[in-house]
């Protein structure tokens, strides 16, 4: 890295890196701020044609939480996506582990939205399509998009100088929104800690023999997860999480051979399924940054942490940590404070950090109690399954993080 910023035309408040879902609403979200007049670029290797109609077809899903929802409407997003043909809107999550008699037995545990008031229990959507609907937010409100590759970051008290494969700027604040191989943290030297799950997840669509009811469907396997996830198109988007070696094993068979194996797998739930799209894969880890921030740099969303996705929370969190960080900047931009500055940056680490690393270790618990088990402590677990499952009172704190509607949530996140 250079010693000193060299002298530019180019000059921002806050540089975002990353224009994926979580770094494209954290954008929209900074150039709608009260204390307005900031000046957002972000950088993004791979931009999507706006100009072109959202394809609601896509391999890689999100489940999108309640406060989700009221973030990307903060940012402006959420008209782009409540059009007709993207979002799949579900009402209940039913979840049952592989030991139940059956999927709706005694050992089952369903969350339903009529029970919490609720119309829904969040809506199913494709990352293209969230990526473009945050990215258009972003651009009509005054952002500024950059095809371009982040090459080297010069961190200077006053400021910073980001050198990429488009030229040189200068902002007061870099942010990494980069995912899991994040550049900024590598740059910013922050570190990482990671945990191989020695997993794939395969993701493809189904038709299924019968309706998908607006359901989210998960069965713990005994080998992994399994997710059915409702499509607008009335077909359903699986999540399969298995053993390496098994997962590749799958991908390699016949599309027949596949779809039979996974009926096995769903307990016959939605009757004999049909494979329609090609099947996908990615590997399973477990991601942690022990410093979200350094003085003028600050992570966020995969950057910051990776989860296990058996419950769907990747993106639920990313998005809570882009609404944290831009309401800390916030504050701090109406009282004059540098928004680059670490005391600053430290309010959404402390933040942020706990609840984050909160839900890593559940989710850890979860893959190793239920998705795998076969212990004594495993049964004991499916048995809490069970017991939770026959109670709406103790249903009612799950249904409610399910919602992303527990802890200390972000002003844009909370119920009006």
């Amino acid at each position: 890295m250079s010693s000193a910023p060299a002298a530019t035309s180019e000059i921002f408040d806050v540089v975002i890196v990353g224009g994926g879902p979580v770094g494209a609403a954290l954008g929209a979200l900074l150039v709608r701020l009260r204390s307005r007049g900031l000046r957002v670029l972000l950088l993004e290797r791979d931009l999507p044609d706006l100009a072109q109609p959202i394809d609601a077809r896509d391999l890689r899903v999100f489940a999108l939480s309640r406060a989700s929802e009221r973030v990307l409407r903060a940012a402006g997003a959420w008209s782009a996506l409540a059009v007709p043909g993207v979002l799949a809107s579900y009402e209940r999550m039913h979840v049952w582990p592989r030991d139940a008699d059956e999927p709706r037995s005694e050992g089952s545990l369903t969350f339903d939205a009529a029970e919490l008031g609720e119309a829904n229990l969040g809506y199913i959507v494709g990352n293209a399509a969230l990526q473009r609907a945050t990215l258009a937010a972003f651009v009509e409100g005054g952002g500024t998009v950059q095809r371009a590759q982040l090459e080297d970051i010069c961190f200077a008290e006053a400021g910073l100088e980001l050198l990429t494969s488009a030229g040189r700027c200068m902002a007061k604040l870099v942010v990494g929104a980069d995912g899991g191989r994040s550049r900024v943290r590598e740059i910013a030297d922050l570190g990482v800690e990671a945990q191989d799950y020695l997993q794939l997840a395969i993701v493809a669509n189904v038709q299924s023999e019968r309706p998908h009811e607006h359901t989210a469907w998960q069965r713990f396997t005994g080998e992994g997860t399994l997710a059915l996830l409702p499509l607008a198109s009335g077909e359903s988007s699986i999540v399969w999480s298995l053993p390496r070696a098994r997962a590749e094993a799958l991908l390699a068979s016949p599309p027949h051979e596949f779809a039979s194996e996974l009926m096995t797998a769903s307990a016959g739930v939605l009757g004999a399924l049909e494979l329609v799209s090609l099947r996908r894969s990615f590997p399973l880890r477990r991601v942690n940054a022990p410093q979200y921030t350094r003085e003028r740099c600050a992570l966020v969303g995969d950057a910051a942490h990776i989860v296990h996705p058996l419950a769907g929370q990747g993106v639920n969190l990313g998005l809570l940590d882009a609404a944290a960080l831009a309401e800390v900047l916030e504050a701090a931009t109406l009282e004059g404070e540098d928004p680059g500055a670490l005391r600053v940056l430290r309010r959404y680490e402390r933040w942020r950090k706990s609840d984050n690393e909160l839900m890593a270790t559940a989710l850890d618990l979860f893959n190793r109690f239920l998705a795998f088990g076969g212990d004594e402590w495993s049964r004991w677990v499916e048995r809490g399954l069970g017991v939770v499952g026959r109670s709406a009172l103790l249903r009612r704190p799950f249904a409610e993080r399910a919602l992303g509607l527990a802890g200390e949530l972000p002003r844009v996140a909370r119920r009006a």
